[in-house]
């Protein structure tokens, strides 16, 4: 989908969205600019709107000028965008649907942590809402498995990834929230491997932002991304 004034995008994972501490790699907008390239040289200038984590897929909206970007960022703030995801679990939930109510902090601040972006559920955190419906359950090679529609209502750091875990049935392939923080350190001194994948099942955390719905210029706007392969294939097994 895209206007004159912002364009959605189906981000593949694991990319990240822009540099960050200024280390070279491809990132999504870098990418866009590139797709974009005759309107940038006309005016443009690229803003994302929303956010997604390097290993989470789907959709990413961007603007094109700052007035899109400050409306849009309006939106945001005023909860008035409708997120969707679709998420690969272990087991099978014991509801067919659920909300989640709770608050989320950074798991340093009130305790130890070996990963600095780590967060936790913990009753001083800020307000956090997510609803949960179960899609279809599956049993794979790997044991039990679901696929669940995620609507969060607020948009708290992993926060759909920190509510699964809290409610039994973290996504397959997290390596923080998953079965040990240690697969995440692993990961990051050794890189991927055998062992990591026996864990983890996939090699990113099986999370996919399929539907964004979006208020502009008085109308609202709609888009769908279909569940990408790796995740499409788990779900095969």
């Amino acid at each position: 989908a895209e206007s004159e004034d912002w364009i959605v995008v189906s981000k593949g994972a694991p990319l990240i969205v822009h540099p960050s501490n200024g280390k070279r790699e491809p990132n999504l907008l870098e990418g866009v600019e590139e797709l974009l390239r005759y309107e940038l040289v006309n005016g443009a200038a690229l803003s994302l709107v929303n956010r997604l984590d390097r290993e989470t897929s789907g959709l990413t909206l961007i603007a094109k000028n700052r007035s899109a970007a400050r409306q849009l960022g309006r939106a945001m703030q005023r909860r008035l965008m409708h997120k969707e995801y679709l998420a690969i679990v272990r087991g099978w939930p014991e509801w067919k649907e659920t909300v989640c109510t709770a608050p989320i902090l950074r798991q340093g601040e009130v305790g130890e942590s070996r990963i600095w972006v780590k967060q936790t559920v913990h009753p001083a955190g800020k307000e956090c809402i997510t609803a949960f419906r179960v899609e279809r359950t599956l049993e794979s090679a790997s044991g039990p498995l679901a696929l669940v529609r995620c609507i969060p209502e607020t948009g708290r750091m992993h926060q759909i990834r920190v509510h699964l875990e809290h409610l039994g049935h973290s996504i397959a392939g997290d390596k923080i929230y998953g079965p040990s923080e240690d697969c995440y350190l692993e990961y990051i001194q050794h890189g991927w491997n055998r062992e990591l994948e026996k864990q983890l099942i996939l090699h990113r955390h099986a999370l996919h932002a399929c539907r964004l719905e979006f208020p502009f210029d008085e109308e609202t706007f709609t888009a769908e991304s279909p569940l990408p392969e790796d995740m499409a294939r788990l779900l095969a097994l």
